[in-house]
């Protein structure tokens, strides 16, 4: 017996043993993104079993006390292809399983609610092409991009910085917004493919944008009013159901002090609630003279995910400036020639107490409500403010002159501006999208409304000096005029003027009291436009071939002497219509076409008064004719985008050359802008990255009033610009963590407004060193090695703009 019970417990001690064992299994391993790129709160489930597991911030997973047998994983991710992987315990791998999930391509949002989590130079799909997520290679028009990962790697803080990365588009000056596309100047921006009014001078600030997106051409057909060349798109962070968070620090160059931080996350386990948090600040100078001043965003995002068929997010940006109003380098006048280097670059006129304070303010509020499987309800609406604070001493755009009224080209004449003033902007879109079949066809049906209204309400208000002092010295003249110079203040046989004149030779930046010249107040116009727009939009795929169709009416209303006794609507319509197709022989390359058509409404002032200036005039419009091929290759790491294109811009206004009425205008001019363009983004290695692209441009005019201008090229336009920024993080254990890249830009030569004075060419490289160890990144950038003194656009001798010469940036970031 004794025996026996030994026996036993010996059979029970090697059971025991042996479950213990069999249940002390564990699994791991690692996810990834295709360029390798950890993928952090990945949901891991075994199959039959309810164990889950969720990536950390370096992809692991790892699952416990396993029994011996046959598993499969599933690997889900919001924006990732699912993937299931097989495996049997134990197994000499089940340590160091490695998994790579790919971005998907079919439409996941209708509206940009939940956040992009790609972290490449590349990216998949834009909403700015249909209004829906589409990826890029479907879009039928052509469409380039920044993404926030160049915008990091550069360094970059305002739009201007990034601009010069996206083909076909050159600054025209310091003022936001305010580029060439395709050689047509432009004026218009979107914020979350809604209006914003552009109205601020300084520029647009990036630390809570994902990416900036130019539309190639017009886009009149979803979005209104457009320039012909292209729209700026930009696109705000959103939140992320993955935890994220970063901060930053930057120093360098002309007394920069910069500090970022961008924060994200879920705030329920359930993910039903997300939030993301940027914040920015920069203390600033530049090598302009007495420019600079300090930058402050505050951008809070949430969404709202209750079901799986209702998604809301809320963005609100407050976004201040505090600086100056940068109007350019003035040169000597034309009568001293056409020396672009009689003043330094870092020459600027105006005063110790100028300043221009800014205030950008918006709030967004997007819905997407899935009706069923098929049918969605989308809406968005963004409310904006603009406040302006203002006080410059600026050029008259004109050189002073003696009595006889002889041009003095080193001095130039002077104007003081005191303004308050307010915008707000009302942006509503409201659309829904219908999937449907009609026999082999598939249909995407898009129906959908905008309304769009913009007031300058009662308060605006100028105190401006100007011109030249009178005979008796109590009051001013806004222009000498030689032929009755008793009517004004000689002095040592020249005019006295107002303001004193700027020295070119010898400036004096010092202090100067407005109320000591003769100014003249002024409230600013009060003013309102709306638009209704209705428009449909059908997306038709059948095999390989894809077709869009759209059309949109549009009803453009302004208000004339708005809040006055004589106050007039003055109303304007357009049909627009958009065509497209796209063919993809292969899955990787999408060979496509367009027509599309741009709208413009010409303002209320001239075509609201026709014994003034004539009329009725038909609103600005223009048609583009573009194709192209977009091509994906090493497993759609790396795309490469090639369009070529004819536009023209017609209606354009010009002065009648009626002796008799010398304000009346005719409809005739017309524009041509012709080209090509390529761009490249993505990998070409895993631990290469690239954006690069090239264009050629001639924007000319083909019809004018003067035969001597047509063929002419329009004001910065360049013929021919590219650039490449490339980026290469080291693999070898010897130089672990460190990284390179460099870049350079070309732009050609361009014209400006005065016929005689031409911009050049120029070439500016720029470099960067990385170290990432841990969770910190340590950045060095150098801008413009070879310190080229070049411009980037520019008005006349009066209004130039020079780039940055050699400048360097030393930042540090740290993510937990």
């Amino acid at each position: 017996m004794k025996h026996l019970t030994t026996f036993v417990c010996l059979l029970f001690s090697i059971a025991v043993y042996h479950y213990g064992f069999s249940q002390a299994a564990s699994l791991s391993g690692r996810v990834s993104s295709p360029n390798g790129t950890p993928l952090q709160g990945v949901t891991v489930r075994l199959i039959g079993l309810s164990n889950t597991s969720v990536t950390d911030e370096h992809g692991a997973f790892l699952f416990e006390g396993l029994p011996e047998g046959h598993y499969t994983l599933v690997f889900s991710y919001l924006g990732y292809e699912p993937s299931r992987v097989n495996i049997s315990l134990p197994s000499s791998n089940s340590h160091a399983l490695t998994v790579t999930l790919y971005p998907i391509e079919n439409q996941l949002q209708a509206v940009e609610i939940i956040g992009r989590k790609e972290q490449t130079y590349k990216n998949t799909s834009s909403f700015a092409g249909t209004k829906t997520e589409t990826p890029i290679r479907f879009v039928p028009q052509a469409i380039s991009y920044v993404t926030k990962e160049v915008i990091d790697d550069q360094q970059a803080f305002k739009t201007s910085d990034v601009i010069k990365n996206i083909s076909g588009v050159n600054v025209f000056s310091f003022y936001n917004n305010d580029f060439t596309l395709r050689g047509f100047r432009a004026g218009n921006a979107l914020i979350n493919g809604l209006r914003n009014p552009t109205t601020s001078f300084a520029q647009s600030l990036l630390p809570n944008v994902e990416r900036i997106e130019v539309i190639k051409g017009p886009a009149s057909a979803l979005f209104a009013n457009t320039d012909p060349g292209g729209t700026v798109n930009t696109v705000t962070k959103k939140p992320l159901d993955v935890a994220r968070k970063s901060v930053s620090f930057a120093t360098g160059s002309y007394n920069t002090f910069r500090m970022t931080s961008d924060f994200t996350g879920p705030m329920n386990t359930e993910k039903t609630l997300l939030y993301r948090l940027n914040l920015a600040y920069q203390n600033a100078q530049s090598f302009r003279v007495l420019q600079g001043g300090e930058d402050m965003v505050i951008a809070p995002s949430v969404s709202f995910i209750p079901t799986s068929r209702t998604q809301v997010n809320v963005d609100f940006v407050y976004s201040k400036t505090k600086s100056r109003l940068d109007r350019g380098q003035p040169i000597f006048g034309a009568s001293a020639g056409t020396d672009l280097y009689s003043t330094p670059i870092s020459f600027a006129i105006g005063k110790e107490n100028d300043y221009a304070n800014e205030l950008n303010l918006y709030t967004t509020a997007s819905l997407q409500h899935r009706i069923t499987d098929r049918i969605s309800f989308n809406a968005s609406y963004m409310k904006f403010l603009y406040d302006e604070d203002l006080l410059e001493h600026r050029t008259s755009n004109n050189y002073a002159v003696d009595a006889d009224g002889v041009e003095i080209p080193t001095l130039m004449e002077m104007q003081t501006i005191r303004r308050k003033r307010r915008n707000y902007n009302d942006n509503i879109t409201l659309y829904t999208v219908n999937d449907f079949n009609t026999g082999s066809l598939k249909h995407k049906l898009l129906v959908g409304y905008d309304y769009i209204l913009n007031v300058s309400p009662v308060g605006g208000s100028n105190y401006n000096a100007r011109g030249y002092r009178n005979a008796a010295n109590n009051g001013a003249l806004n222009a000498y005029d030689p032929a009755n110079r008793d009517n004004y203040l000689i002095r040592n046989g020249r005019p006295v003027p107002n303001i004193p004149h700027f020295d070119l030779t010898n400036p004096d930046y010092s202090i100067s009291e407005i109320s000591g010249y003769f100014n003249v107040s002024s409230p600013q116009a009060v003013t309102k436009y709306y638009v209704n727009g209705v428009y449909v939009q059908d997306q038709v795929t059948w095999g390989p071939v894809q077709a869009l169709f759209a059309f949109r009416q549009e009803y453009y209303t302004d208000i004339l002497d708005y809040q006055k006794a004589d106050e007039k609507t003055v109303e304007q319509r357009k049909f627009i219509p958009r065509f497209g197709l796209v063919y993809t022989p292969v899955t990787s390359v999408s060979l496509y076409a367009t027509y599309a058509q741009g709208y413009q409404p010409q303002g209320a002032g001239t075509i609201g008064d026709p014994e003034r200036f004539g009329g009725p005039f038909d609103p600005l419009t223009s048609t583009m004719y573009e194709g192209g091929a977009k091509m994906e290759f090493l497993n759609k790491l790396l795309s490469i985008n090639t369009a070529i294109y004819h536009i023209e811009q017609n209606n354009i206004l010009i002065n009648a050359n009626n002796p008799e009425n010398p304000e009346e205008l005719r409809q005739l001019g017309q524009q041509r802008s012709r080209g090509a363009e390529l761009d490249v983004y993505g990998q070409l290695l895993p631990n290469l990255s690239i954006t690069a692209n090239l264009a050629l441009n001639e924007t000319i005019i083909t019809e004018s009033d003067n035969e001597a201008e047509e063929g002419s090229v329009l004001p910065n336009a360049p013929k021919y610009q590219g650039g490449i920024w490339a980026k290469y993080i080291f693999s070898g254990p010897a130089l672990h963590g460190i990284g390179i890249a460099a870049g350079a830009n070309y732009v050609s030569t361009r014209t400006t407004f005065s016929d005689i004075l031409t911009l050049p060419s120029y070439v500016v490289a720029d470099v960067a060193l990385y170290y990432n160890i841990d969770k910190f990144k340590l950045s060095a950038n150098l801008n413009n090695v070879f310190n080229k003194t070049h411009w980037v656009g520019g008005y006349d001798f009066n209004r130039l703009f020079p780039g940055t010469p050699r400048n360097f940036l030393i930042g540090v970031g740290y993510t937990f």
